[in-house]
């Protein structure tokens, strides 16, 4: 029987390398995410054990329809990825747009709500369902510029930790991965509103940023363990990142 994996934010980055590391280790992807062209051009390149769903995570509409096709899947959904989430801006609070901090707890904490709550009985009646979530080194350590995202990311992880209570005793396991500075083709772009420049800085000096592929190969691992094996979360940096605010750079 083939088990079902639903990945969020699929389109690019963490999320489509997670789909494909998921679709090579037997699972069948249901690669979720907005843009319908990338998530094409992922399942086309995966193949057979890909298949594509147009999905706006902050949509309460659109998370419904994605419930609906897990719901006439021919196999059982163990795995639930929610990767969807991103920043906007590096304001300072005294000017912070209300409108960027909106869009950031839509994405990151609502989004992460919505889909939980659509698939929690889809993973519940698999006997062996897995829940994992892509959160940030943001969850822990706030630094300025980034009240939003930090704040959104604090309550992504109550979210789940506060999950994986409600929950115990059910055959779910509810897992956090906490990346730090991980460099994809996107994340800083957006926050920068597509200003290459300021995105480029943010990794600027530093050997070897984390990739999209380290991430999602610790999702795979965290997501194959014996299901009675709860890994409740799993902070991963780069060697050269000792902290939030402490990064060796070369010159």
């Amino acid at each position: 029987m083939v088990n079902y994996a639903v990945v969020t934010g699929a389109s690019s980055g963490i999320g489509a390398a997670t789909a494909r590391m998921l679709a090579s280790q037997g699972f069948h992807v249901i690669a979720a995410a907005r843009r319908t062209d990338r998530l094409s051009e992922l399942v086309k390149e995966i193949g057979s054990s890909a298949t594509a769903v147009e999905t706006d995570v902050t949509s309460d509409e659109s998370v419904a329809r994605l419930a609906e096709v897990v719901a006439g899947l021919d196999g059982p959904l163990t795995l639930l990825v929610n990767n969807a989430g991103g920043a906007a801006g590096l304001d300072e609070i005294e000017v912070g747009s209300v409108e960027d901090w909106q869009w950031m707890f839509d994405v990151n904490v609502l989004g992460t709500l919505r889909t939980t709550k659509a698939l929690m009985p889809a993973l519940i009646a698999s006997g062996n369902g897995t829940i994992v979530t892509v959160g940030s080194t943001a969850a822990f350590v706030p630094y300025e510029g980034g009240g939003g995202y930090v704040a959104a990311k604090h309550a992504q992880t109550a979210l789940v930790g506060t999950l994986r209570l409600e929950i115990v005793g059910k055959p779910v396991r509810v897992i956090e991965i906490d990346p730090g500075m991980v460099r994809t083709d996107e994340f800083s772009l957006k926050r920068f509103g597509g200003d290459q420049a300021r995105a480029d800085a943010v990794y600027q000096g530093v050997k070897e940023p984390l990739t999209a592929e380290d991430i999602a190969d610790l999702i795979v691992f965290a997501a194959t363990r014996p299901h009675h094996v709860n890994i409740d979360r799993l902070v991963v940096r780069p060697l050269a990142q000792a902290a939030q605010h402490k990064v060796h750079r070369e010159s």
